[in-house]
């Protein structure tokens, strides 16, 4: 096995490489397989599998995880069909639901090479102030390119409902929200009351990432001019695009957004040389030549969502199934993405909020 690979996580190796080669991705089942494991956040399982010369990627659900929400062959659907119109999906070369092969349902992708932009990443390479604006634009060029994706001519028109999108993500969310509630917070149900009375009721429908950060692309260079891969697309939905937007700003923490929010959303975005969140919507609308209305409700509906992912990491601390130290505060955090909702409200604006 590859060093990294967590206790536990560990796949079957043969029955691994007997799947590889019924689907051509190897020439024997003698071959050596070395499996590493990335280390990811809170998702799906990524391992690298090195073999004959080759690299490729599998994905798999998280060991004892509902089906729901980690469907690899939704995922395996997205990928394959997409690649054929947006050449930033990696391609996407066998699916099985058979668990007897490792345990689960999984898939195998192609590995591509590039730079992953996390803020260690960019601290380490020093990114410098004339770099990030070339950075900015490559990332926002290619989020612009995935909304014009013609979806329906993909093949991909029956991956979502986009009538009503709107009304059901404020719906769900709050409702999440409630379910993984651990005390009294003011601050969200405030947020949650305005979103539900604020909420856009005409909009586009384009094919949405619901995940699109510089974490989750691979530049190919450092000449940052050209994205090589999107990834993480297990969210990909047919949707409001504004709705994609609101999440990406709600992540594009600011430095002016201060030390708590910069530590709990560490994100090279917040380092000089960055458009503000106010300057990359008016590039987005420039670009894209979409016009931005309703705003405020879309920013604020991001950092609601991601206080809502950030409370159910907490509940399971809370609720002792899991006992990462890292975890103890974050019921904090989603308090503060609450409070910085509220403060765009009554500030009507997305930058400058404290």
């Amino acid at each position: 096995m590859g060093q990294n690979v967590r206790k536990g996580e560990e796949l079957k190796e043969e029955s691994l490489k007997g799947f590889l080669l019924e689907n051509q991705l190897i020439d024997s089942v003698q071959s050596d397989l070395d499996v590493s494991q990335f280390s990811n956040g809170f998702s799906n399982l990524t391992y690298l599998l090195q073999i004959e010369n080759k690299e490729y990627v599998l994905r798999r659900p998280p060991f004892g995880a509902i089906k729901r929400g980690h469907d690899m062959g939704r995922e395996y659907k997205v990928l394959s069909k997409l690649n054929n119109a947006f050449t930033k999906a990696p391609k996407a070369y066998a699916y099985t639901e058979d668990d007897s092969v490792i345990g689960a349902s999984f898939y195998v992708m192609e590995k591509v090479n590039g730079i992953i932009l996390t803020a260690k990443e960019a601290r380490e390479r020093k990114i410098s102030v004339e770099e990030f604006p070339i950075i900015a634009n490559s990332w926002l060029d290619t989020f612009i390119e995935l909304h014009q994706v013609d979806y329906k001519n993909v093949g991909l028109g029956d991956l979502g409902k986009p009538d009503g999108y709107v009304e059901r993500q404020v719906r769900n969310w709050g409702k999440q929200y409630l379910k993984a509630a651990t005390s009294e917070v003011p601050a969200a149900i405030s947020v949650m009351k305005w979103l539900d009375e604020n909420q856009s009721t005409e909009y586009d429908h384009s094919l949405i990432h619901n995940d699109f950060k510089y974490d989750n692309i691979i530049f190919k260079d450092e000449s940052w001019k050209e994205v090589a891969a999107v990834l993480d697309w297990e969210m990909c939905t047919l949707g409001d695009p504004l709705m994609d937007l609101g999440t990406s700003i709600a992540y594009w923490s600011m430095a002016s957004d201060g030390p708590l929010v910069n530590q709990g959303i560490p994100s090279p975005t917040a380092m000089p040389g960055n458009p503000s969140r106010t300057e990359v919507v008016e590039m987005y609308a420039q670009k894209s030549g979409r016009p931005i209305n309703n705003l405020i409700f879309y920013y604020v509906f991001g950092l609601f969502k991601l206080a809502v992912i950030v409370q159910q990491i907490y509940y399971r601390y809370h609720h002792g199934m899991t006992t990462d130290p890292k975890f103890a505060k974050l019921d904090k955090g989603a308090e503060l993405l609450c409070m910085m909702g509220q403060q765009a409200i009554q500030k009507k604006r997305i930058d400058n909020l404290f």
